[in-house]
């Protein structure tokens, strides 16, 4: 009998970790592996600007695919520390194609979590180039030991937040600065 309840009892804690180790909060929400990236970005109340970016830009089905993408998430914070009436500007309708520009320069094709970057960025001597959707280059390095930077093409570079929010269609990473491709 005492053997069957602790063998219950591991079992649930074992549940409860995977649970929890699948399930990363961001923004104040639990995102689910389940979800695709744009489904858990809107429950994301650090989002909201990138969400509406994304809604702007036309491009709802392409973070909706099948995938896999990664994808810099910025926060909030982020697209308000760009320079007064950028973001107004680039949400501007005649402003579309910069903006897409924009927000395809965070994303790369295939799935990079933490460790995969890591390993690129040791192969390479300390630097791991990642080719994004929008055609531009984000250079990854690590900062620390346990933190990557990903420096955009004009030295702006943002710190990863949040690792490995695992998605059904990719992986996102949260940033705290918007990355700009060369203009």
């Amino acid at each position: 009998m005492k053997r069957t309840f602790v063998t219950a009892a591991l079992f649930s804690l074992a549940v409860i970790g995977s649970a929890n180790a699948q399930n990363t909060v961001v923004g104040g929400e639990d995102m689910m592996p389940a979800m695709n990236i744009l489904e858990n970005a809107v429950n994301s109340e650090d989002h909201t600007t990138l969400v509406a970016a994304v809604k702007a830009g036309d491009l709802v089905e392409a973070l909706q695919g099948e995938g896999p993408l990664t994808v810099f998430a910025p926060v909030n914070d982020a697209f308000e520390n760009l320079p007064e009436g950028t973001v107004e500007t680039l949400l501007k309708e005649e402003n579309k194609e910069a903006l897409q520009g924009v927000l395809t320069y965070h994303v790369v094709a295939g799935k990079y979590d933490f460790e995969a970057i890591e390993k690129m960025i040791k192969k390479n001597g300390g630097t791991a180039e990642l080719k994004t959707l929008s055609g531009g280059i984000l250079k990854a390095t690590m900062n620390g030991k346990h933190n990557i930077m990903v420096e955009d093409e004009n030295g702006g570079a943002a710190n990863i937040s949040v690792y490995d929010v695992y998605q059904s269609n990719g992986v996102i990473h949260v940033v705290d600065s918007v990355l700009l491709p060369k203009m």
